[in-house]
């Protein structure tokens, strides 16, 4: 990506994440990247071909993740391919931490743009997602749980502190954007799909009420 293009991106981030997608005029995102405004046209073809670039950009890396895991399934347990995609996950969401936040918030809209995005990728996310589950779910190795829910159950964990980090900030006290952050919610997460989805942590705990 030239340098013209990634000031472009840079300042139109910030200006979507402080003002909003409608908030935000094509003269301002020039103004804050210090470039003129015809470059915006030529580069992204004006600011919904901008918002759609930076969309793409995230999540054509975010499914290369999930896809990278999935096409290691045969030789991995299910559970450490739902650790593995989510340890990468939330890495990749607190190094991209302002793309997140937009990302994550402008697909509550209802636009074309997101109808085609939820096609495009999201749908192939939750393919990915459903068959590591339900191979789980055969192999023995967790629950039958209503797999639907419990991808959104998930991915509101994963997605969460990236799309309301004033929250986490402001009321929590917590940065999600600290690498100690993301290590210490990849071990409670970890902690939750042991145990919310593995079946052995049920015998497990079977076991030790019948000894004691």
């Amino acid at each position: 990506m030239s340098m013209t293009k990634q000031k472009v991106f840079d300042a139109a981030l910030t200006l979507f994440n402080s003002k909003g997608y409608n908030g935000t005029s094509v003269r301002e995102i020039a103004k804050q990247a210090n470039v003129n405004i015809a470059l915006i046209s030529y580069y992204f073809d004006g600011k919904k071909g901008l918002l759609e670039q930076l969309m793409i950009y995230f999540l054509e890396q975010y499914i290369a993740i999930l896809s990278l895991v999935f096409s290691k399934k045969d030789s991995m347990s299910a559970k450490m391919c739902l650790q593995e995609i989510v340890r990468n996950v939330l890495i990749f969401e607190s190094e991209n931490h302002q793309l997140a936040r937009l990302v994550h918030r402008e697909v509550t809209v209802d636009t074309i743009l997101i109808r085609e995005i939820m096609t495009t990728y999201l749908t192939k996310e939750r393919y990915i997602l459903q068959t590591i589950i339900e191979t789980g779910i055969q192999n023995k190795e967790f629950k039958k749980l209503p797999i639907m829910i419990t991808i959104a159950q998930l991915k509101g964990l994963m997605t969460m502190p990236y799309l309301q980090p004033q929250y986490m900030v402001e009321v929590l006290h917590i940065n999600p954007v600290e690498p100690y952050f993301v290590t210490k919610y990849f071990n409670e997460i970890d902690r939750w799909i042991d145990e919310v989805l593995c079946l052995q942590n049920d015998r497990v705990a079977i076991s030790h009420r019948a000894v004691n």
